[in-house]
């Protein structure tokens, strides 16, 4: 989770209502369906891109074109239209479609490279490359636990970045700098609950209440980007037992 950056990757603010993915691409308003398109993009392209780079064996700069325009022709084929719950997850059907562009498209996007005809979207994609070199250049494994397990990374790092956020708009800076230092920094899990409060100048009690409050608004969150992200409530409650490990 310490692979939070500054915003949602894409350059944008998260909006402040969130909106069904699969109902917003289905939709016959254009700026639903853009919406919803940004949804997946801020959930999916380090997903994406790293699966091509460690999956694909591609180079840096070769992997960014190929992400680049996977996402230009998912809106132009309009291929969320094509998804179909009953038979896939929606993350098992994104994976599957990535796999066919790279094999028949990859020769197509080289040659559309970096001011052709596809439109280029403002990724970070320094960020997934350092989150890479982090992990190692190690075999992605099996495709589909790689690809799940890089979006819950993607979607907790997502999270964290929205608290951030939330916190500061809401005057509860210090309860989320504790819960960044606590829960998330390495080093901070071994401090205990009187050395935080030695460090913020505060009482032990309300380390405790400061650390339960930005965990309850996390959890939120994490729920919140989940059911905008699930195709079905059924689907909604399995990711939430696979990513929080709890039944709804």
């Amino acid at each position: 989770m310490n692979e939070a950056t500054e915003n949602d990757g894409t350059g944008r603010q998260f909006p402040a209502t969130r909106y069904s993915l699969i109902e917003g691409s289905r939709s016959p308003e254009p700026q639903a369906r853009q919406r919803a398109l940004e949804m997946l993009i801020c959930a999916y392209w380090k997903p994406v891109y790293k699966y091509v780079r460690l999956h694909w064996k591609k180079q840096n700069e070769e992997a960014q074109d190929l992400t680049q325009a996977f996402f230009a022709r998912l809106l132009e084929k309009q291929l969320l239209d094509r998804f179909d719950a009953r038979r896939a997850r929606l993350r098992t059907y994104l994976r599957v479609c990535v796999d066919g562009f790279v094999i028949n498209e990859g020769q197509a996007a080289r040659r559309l490279k970096r001011g052709g005809d596809v439109t280029l979207l403002p990724l970070e994609f320094a960020t997934a490359e350092g989150e890479l070199l982090q992990l190692g250049m190690v075999a992605a494994g099996d495709p589909e636990e790689f690809f799940s397990r890089e979006f819950a990374r993607n979607l907790f790092a997502l999270a964290v970045e929205r608290l951030r956020n939330e916190c500061a708009d809401n005057g509860k800076q210090q309860q989320f700098q504790i819960f960044e230092l606590y829960d998330i920094e390495e080093d901070g899990k071994q401090l205990t609950y009187d050395e935080l409060a030695d460090r913020f100048r505060i009482k032990p009690t309300d380390v405790t209440n400061q650390l339960a409050y930005a965990r309850r608004q996390f959890r939120r969150i994490v729920l919140d980007e989940l059911r905008a992200l699930s195709t079905s409530e059924e689907d909604f409650r399995h990711e939430v037992q696979a990513l929080l490990g709890v039944k709804l």
